[in-house]
């Protein structure tokens, strides 16, 4: 998906205005002998402490920024850089900064349990798959998620070490309690207030069906005022009641149009969550959604355009071409919908049908186990020998977007021009 920096721009600059305040106005030396060590270690300290609030704020997931990173995928992999950063740089800070032994004290102590509280959290998710690491999260993503909770609890009390140990209020103190309160706040609504600002929204099931033997199609009605769907393609996390496992909130691609008075997912049984839900989902349930989110939007694009979709990555596209049914189809696209068994396209039909209705439309339903695998020269020639001018929207397993993104680049596609979004909110 083309990205828009401006939001990693703005950061990096805060970054950098950060370093100077603490060279240009530094705190007094209250060692003269260690004031180097001390005066190197506070810059990295007060750099965890600017890396850690805006990973605090990506993490409420606010839908206003999503344009200014390309998306709610993209603010997570800049969520996972400056937490990682933060994380590293809290071993620079406890090598550098002097220790006086003899002078230990609460703010020392504090320090220990915040530095021994990230550790606890940060390594599951940097070595998931580590035996004794694996127990703390139950190796769920909920239970990763929980853990995550109490990383703002950390977060406090490292400032609260940082303002015990340092030296008197300056400049450079001052500058960082900007962003000590972003990220207590941003911890504050995550965990607490979220809930009152109509972050998580009240839906029922309303149907469950189950067009073949691996695939459930959920309808949900909003309780009261549903959540903002702006436009096709885009996603939402969900989490049902009544059920341990499914009351675990996961994303999912919204399959119905914005129009519609409902919201439909597509779900195929791939995991152990997708299989539980296809077993055991039933008509009456409560969920709670929270979204939509994502960038990942055809309009935007050129006139020119390949849609890509893989197995169940059909979802964004259904959203797009039910959205036709109020919308005339301005772009000339050439839409490859791939599965390995006729069975497996569910949705055979309704896109045929779709198709039909509009010529610029071109539909290409292929199964892998009789056509054979989709490959990027088809898409060129059936393009007419030139794919420059073309965006390009894609959807499916990832190492199948990730083959597929590479032909594009080789066939001639511009990197900006590619789209897709990238499901890995851990």
């Amino acid at each position: 998906m083309k990205r828009n920096n401006l939001g990693n721009i703005i950061f990096i600059a805060l970054v950098i205005v950060t370093i100077l305040v603490w060279i240009l106005l530094p705190p007094q030396p209250t060692d003269v002998e260690n004031y180097a060590r001390y005066h190197v270690g506070m810059i990295i300290g007060s750099l965890m402490i600017v890396l850690m609030s805006f990973s605090l704020f990506l993490s409420t997931r606010p839908r206003w920024a999503e344009p200014f990173f390309g998306g709610l995928d993209k603010m997570y992999q800049t969520h996972r850089r400056t937490s990682t950063s933060a994380f590293l740089l809290l071993f620079v800070h406890i090598f550098i900064v002097p220790i006086n032994i003899a002078g230990f004290g609460l703010g020392n102590y504090l320090g220990i349990t915040a530095f021994l509280g990230f550790v606890a959290i940060v390594l599951p998710t940097l070595a998931p798959r580590i035996p004794f690491l694996s127990k703390l999260t139950g190796q769920t993503y909920e239970g990763w998620k929980r853990l995550h909770g109490f990383i703002g609890i950390f977060f406090i009390l490292g400032y609260v070490h940082s303002i015990t140990v340092n030296a008197p209020s300056t400049p450079a103190i001052n500058w960082n309690q900007i962003f000590v309160f972003l990220g207590i706040g941003s911890y504050l609504y995550t965990e607490v207030f979220g809930r009152f600002f109509k972050k998580y929204v009240p839906y029922t099931v309303e149907a469950v069906k189950h067009p073949n033997g691996s695939t459930t199609e959920v309808t949900l009605r909003a309780k009261g005022e549903p959540i903002k769907h702006v436009h096709a393609g885009q996603f939402m996390f969900v989490r049902f009641s009544g059920d341990k496992i499914l009351s675990e909130s996961h994303p999912f691609t919204i399959s119905s149009a914005p129009h519609e008075g409902v919201i439909r997912l597509t779900i195929k049984a791939s995991g152990d969550y997708t299989r539980h839900l296809f077993d055991n989902l039933k008509e009456g349930s409560d969920a709670i959604i929270e979204g939509a989110y994502g960038l990942f939007n055809y309009k935007s694009g050129g006139e020119k355009q390949i849609w890509v979709a893989g197995g169940i990555g059909i979802t964004p596209f259904l959203s797009f071409l039910r959205a036709l049914k109020n919308d005339e189809l301005k772009h000339d696209v050439h839409f490859y919908y791939t599965v390995r068994h006729p069975e497996e396209a569910v949705f055979a039909d309704e896109i045929n049908t779709i198709a039909k209705a509009h010529p610029k439309l071109k539909s290409k339903i292929r199964f892998s186990s009789i056509h054979g695998s989709l490959k990027v020269d088809e898409i060129l020639k059936n393009a007419g020998g030139d794919l420059s001018k073309h965006h390009v929207y894609m959807c499916g397993p990832f190492p199948m977007i990730q083959a597929f993104e590479q032909a594009f680049l080789e066939a001639g596609v511009s990197a900006g021009n590619i789209h897709f979004e990238e499901f890995n909110f851990r």
